[in-house]
């Protein structure tokens, strides 16, 4: 018995497009009764005849090899994705609707053009996420087939998660990729269940390819959403399937997660993308820079770098800048410009006190910013009190003491208050929204 002999029983048994589609491409490059190795055109091709015609193939070779021969696939090094002598595939510029897939549409969130591989720029504190993100996106499973990336805002885990979904659309155009936030995830759940459609909404997500979810700190709270990711989960890394998550936090960092789901997440590689070094954030202003055809001095370069803390983002908006001031005044750029760039970007950030925040959460309350230095234990005062020391610990520097005395307490009770509001959070949902709210005013006020 040959693989041609194999093919043609399987060209019997299958329905003609898919034999065509995705039988007839296949090539043998052994055939006995230990390993039948077939090659294909791309990755994504040998794993989707892996995923959904290997018993078609067992059923097909059964009697002829030994039973526990194994069928492996490869990437044929001279095969392009559509033969040129298969009259199915050689379509011209006509797309056909492959057979045997699901019509599930692919969902991917908007994507911005510049966040490519190309564009990225790799040192000590993001290596590790971009080569995985990188193995991924070509299909190999070298760093597994679950990542988990955890990164402070403006520090890179979106723009590789961009990357990787514009290299799979470029390269890899019949995978199911669904790319959304937790927040999109959720709320299209819910319209699902009010519309009594969640068995469409799983097989959406079950029958992915490839899966990024982003923002996973959101979950917090929201049980049914996890309950349903998990079985989700369960089903995507079973089959094989790519799975990359992305948060503010770890999974284990993450107040309010199942154990169930929590342990999914860190079933694969989980990394973390810390604060670039001086060298790192140095490359990334060049590039920037090049990228809006400025000019740069070294010195210029290496003091932007320099003040530039935490959101790379910072960087692009300096340069932006810097740029159109340069252009205005018809002046090389130089440092008296860069500064005067940098105190609108920088320097907000560091004026925000806690008596700042007080007032404004105190105004939000419709309470005076004297009622929140009151003795008063009433729960309409107490709690937005303890709201601004929660706001006033994460936004500022203050010590504890300080953020104390800026409501006529002492540092015990400001620690108290930051576990009293974030316990409420993570068991109450509408506090949690409530926070969240207040959270993006102050923050539009101070920091935007």
């Amino acid at each position: 018995m040959t693989w041609q002999q194999i093919d043609q029983k399987l060209a019997g048994n299958l329905a003609p497009n898919v034999y065509n589609l995705w039988i007839s491409p296949l090539k043998c490059s052994r055939f006995d009764n230990e390993l039948i190795e077939l090659s294909g055109p791309d990755r994504f091709f040998c794993s989707w005849v892996a995923n959904n015609l290997m018993a078609d193939i067992r059923a097909a070779l059964a009697g002829h090899v030994n039973e526990g021969a194994r069928i492996s696939f490869k990437i044929a090094p001279d095969a392009s994705s559509c033969p040129a002598d298969n009259p199915v595939l050689n379509t011209g510029s006509k797309q056909l609707c492959l057979p045997s897939i699901s019509k599930t549409p692919t969902f991917v969130r908007t994507l911005n053009p510049g966040y490519v591989f190309d564009e990225f720029v790799v040192g000590d504190s993001n290596e590790v996420a971009h080569s995985a993100c990188n193995s991924l996106a070509n299909g190999s499973d070298d760093y597994g087939r679950c990542l988990y990336i955890s990164a402070s805002t403006g520090l890179g885990k979106s723009h590789l998660t961009h990357a990787v979904a514009h290299h799979v659309l470029a390269h890899n155009p019949r995978a199911r990729l669904n790319y959304l936030s937790a927040q999109q995830l959720t709320s299209e759940m819910v319209r699902a269940i009010q519309a009594k459609k969640m068995e469409d909404f799983k097989r959406k997500f079950q029958n992915s390819d490839i899966l990024v979810l982003e923002d996973l700190q959101s979950l917090t709270g929201r049980a049914k959403t996890q309950e349903e990711l998990s079985s989700i989960f369960d089903i995507l890394l079973e089959s094989g399937k790519t799975i990359i998550f992305t948060g503010g936090q770890s999974p284990k960092e993450i107040k309010g997660l199942e154990t169930g789901v929590r342990s999914r997440m860190s079933s694969g590689l989980v990394t973390t993308i810390g604060d670039p070094d001086l060298e790192t954030k140095a490359k990334i202003v060049i590039k920037k820079a090049q990228r809006l055809d400025l000019n740069l001095s070294e010195e210029l370069t290496w003091y932007l770098a320099e003040q530039v803390k935490g959101d790379m983002r910072q960087i692009k908006s300096a340069i932006v800048g810097l740029k159109a001031k340069s252009s205005i005044r018809r002046k090389v750029a130089d440092l008296d410009m860069l500064k005067e760039v940098l105190a609108n970007i920088i320097c907000q950030a560091k004026t925000i006190t806690p008596e700042d925040i007080r007032d404004y959460i105190a105004s939000q309350f419709k309470l005076n910013p004297t009622d929140l230095l009151s003795k008063s234990r009433k729960r309409a005062i107490a709690f937005p009190r303890q709201i601004s020391m929660y706001f006033s610990r994460k936004y500022t520097k203050s010590a504890l003491s300080e953020i104390g005395r800026a409501f006529n307490r002492d540092h015990s009770t400001v620690v108290h208050s930051i576990r009293v509001v974030s316990e409420a959070m993570n068991n109450d949902n509408s506090v949690q929204g409530q926070i969240k709210m207040l959270d993006e005013k102050l923050y539009e006020k101070f920091l935007g």
